[in-house]
């Protein structure tokens, strides 16, 4: 893995010097975009609506435009910003894990120890999972303040990005301001369907299904030109219909007696 940011977290009098790194990546198949007639690649220049050149990246500013005026904001007058010059990531408060909604995690990083003892950085560690807390902490990087929750996992402190309370929208449905009556049945037969799919979560045992098949279809297509029977290369999965569901008791015993069935049928088999 690769640093991409050096610092120190900070609180009280103690520091603890750490190096990040992205704890996640895109394992999505990279494609381009190419002309359908030919198949000649795509691609986009920056051009100037001024003078009507093509501007080299490193040419380029930043701007804000008000309406009425335009101020243009080089690389010298944003990395010039006290936030962007800081190199500490400051806990502000230590909070009870479940206090955090899941809703407003955003992007995930690896801290490691950067000193010559990882004391500092064991203990800080130790003391989140002792406490069952989570520190809420304010960093700058690549030119923007974060709000981000400082976590264990493993033995590893991760720290994960924030959405602020404004970027997460309200969830106003009409539909769920009406009620609903449920019967004791019901609810007997959806624990009842709950208890049948329960499970420890293993994240190993999912795949990106729609990837695996992208990629069979690239290799088919090497293979065999645009001629490929996709019948005969994927087989036939048929599609999943969806639909209004008439009558939900029916329906969940059915669910019930189905997922008995192919547990029980696992059992005998396994």
């Amino acid at each position: 893995m690769r640093t991409i940011w050096k610092g120190a977290l900070t609180f009280g009098l103690v520091n603890v010097p750490v190096k990040v790194y992205s704890a996640t990546e895109d394992h999505d198949v990279s494609l381009h975009q190419v002309h359908a007639a030919d198949g000649g690649r795509i691609r986009y220049k920056r051009t100037c609506e001024v003078c009507g050149e093509v501007v080299a990246y490193q040419d380029i500013d930043r701007a804000y435009d008000d309406g009425e005026q335009t101020v243009v904001l080089t690389g010298a007058d944003l990395a010039s910003l006290p936030s962007e010059r800081s190199r500490e990531i400051d806990v502000v408060e230590f909070v009870p894990s479940d206090q955090i909604d899941v809703l407003t995690f955003d992007k995930a990083y690896y801290l490691e120890p950067d000193s010559l003892s990882p004391k500092a950085y064991v203990l800080l560690r130790q003391t989140l999972e002792q406490t069952e807390r989570t520190a809420i902490v304010r960093f700058s990087l690549r030119q923007k303040t974060r709000l981000a929750a400082l976590r264990v996992r493993g033995n590893v402190l991760v720290l994960q990005t924030l959405l602020w309370a404004d970027e997460v929208r309200e969830a106003a449905f009409p539909a769920l301001d009406e009620p609903v009556k449920i019967s004791e049945k019901e609810m007997q037969l959806s624990a009842s369907l709950v208890e049948s799919f329960s499970g420890d979560f293993d994240p190993d045992a999912f795949v990106d299904e729609y990837q695996q098949e992208l990629r069979t279809l690239i290799e088919a297509k090497l293979e065999n030109g645009d001629a490929i029977d996709t019948a005969a290369t994927f087989g036939d999965r048929g599609l999943k219909e969806g639909g209004e569901v008439i009558d939900l008791m029916a329906a969940l015993q059915a669910s019930v007696e189905r997922t008995r069935a192919s547990r029980a049928a696992q059992e005998e088999t396994g």
